[in-house]
């Protein structure tokens, strides 16, 4: 009568002590791949170049740990000769079309693209081409809507490019193409037209832009 409690007493911790290692090293394996993928997810939706310590914010990860995982993804595109690569640029790290690819991506924005741009992407060229060189977020400030799907566009129209980055914040600074000022039959932006008769005055767009930011 007492063997029978023992023996189950005996038996009770045994299937506890050989699973518990099993688990606790699937979530040691699977942490790897499962933080390669989330970066790539980070580094695909991203529009201007991330910090290593904000990816490892974003991911929970040590920031020495992602930065050899980041490495190692742009190493990795190298050696398989993606599409794209992963660039560390302005301090941080964003992907980009391989260059070697350029032509094709050429034919496409050229050849492939010839549709009329929207009102609101009017409307955003207009506000870079009057205050370029510009950030996204002063843009989508005097326009008090979000541009970034807009400024894609026009980046990928070849009607806009990255032209520096701002001092202060590190943002990333839009000025027209010259592929606008042929569009426009224009041969530099000095003739524009000029704007003063129907605008306020630069340092009151300025102080709007900068209310709506607060």
């Amino acid at each position: 009568m007492t063997d029978l409690p023992l023996d189950g007493a005996a038996d009770q911790p045994e299937p506890a002590a050989v699973a518990d290692p099993e688990p606790a090293e699937l979530v040691l394996d699977d942490l790897p791949s499962g933080a390669r993928g989330a970066l790539e997810a980070l580094l695909m939706v991203v529009d201007e170049p991330i910090a290593e310590i904000t990816l490892a914010q974003a991911l929970g990860l040590p920031p020495a740990e992602v930065a050899e995982l980041v490495r190692g993804l742009a190493a990795e595109y190298d050696e398989q000769q993606r599409g794209f690569e992963l660039r560390e640029v302005a301090g941080g790290w964003r992907v980009f079309s391989r260059a070697d690819y350029a032509p094709v991506i050429e034919r496409f924005v050229v050849g492939g693209q010839q549709a009329r741009l929207t009102q609101a992407a009017l409307e955003t060229l207009a506000v870079v081409a009057y205050r370029q060189p510009v950030s996204r977020a002063r843009v989508s400030n005097v326009r008090g809507v979000n541009v970034d799907g807009v400024m894609r566009t026009l980046v990928s129209r070849g009607l806009v490019e990255e032209g520096g980055t701002d001092g202060e914040s590190g943002a990333i600074l839009y000025v027209t193409t010259s592929t606008f000022l042929e569009r426009l039959g224009l041969t530099s932006l000095d003739e524009l037209p000029a704007l003063a008769p129907y605008l306020p005055e630069i340092d009151v767009l300025d102080e709007l832009s900068e209310g709506v930011s607060r």
